[in-house]
């Protein structure tokens, strides 16, 4: 497991600076991530994210997609999200309140005909 930097480690000086980098971001997915069964955050320009919805469609499942910016604007926002989430890549997929990564792990789990998820169940 990655460690991550307890909260007692950050100085009370820059506290809130860290918890406020983008927050508005970070509760917009938080929010869609509570309403929604899944939920696919990308970016523009993105071959993976474009194969992630794709596959979505093709399997027949609603999803929200929620999209900052391209390669070369918004990456401020995305590294909020990453840095919240402790995933590094594009898309951030979340399956019932869940991250389950990515991509690859999408395809994976659209592959597993026993998949725990009730939202990625096929029809």
């Amino acid at each position: 497991m990655r460690p991550l930097l307890s909260p007692d480690a950050i100085h009370p000086a820059i506290k809130e600076t860290v918890s406020a980098y983008h927050s508005d971001i970070v509760q917009e997915v938080i929010q869609a991530v509570a309403a929604d069964g899944v939920v696919v955050v990308g970016m523009k320009q993105n071959p993976i994210v474009k194969k992630a919805r794709k596959s979505l469609q093709v399997a027949g499942i609603e999803f929200t997609y929620l999209e900052y910016g391209s390669y070369t604007s918004q990456w401020h926002k995305r590294l909020a999200l990453k840095m919240w989430s402790g995933w590094a890549t594009f898309p951030m997929i979340f399956v019932d309140q869940m991250l389950i990564g990515g991509n690859a792990e999408l395809q994976a789990l659209l592959k597993d005909p026993d998949a725990q998820s009730s939202s990625l169940k096929r029809i």
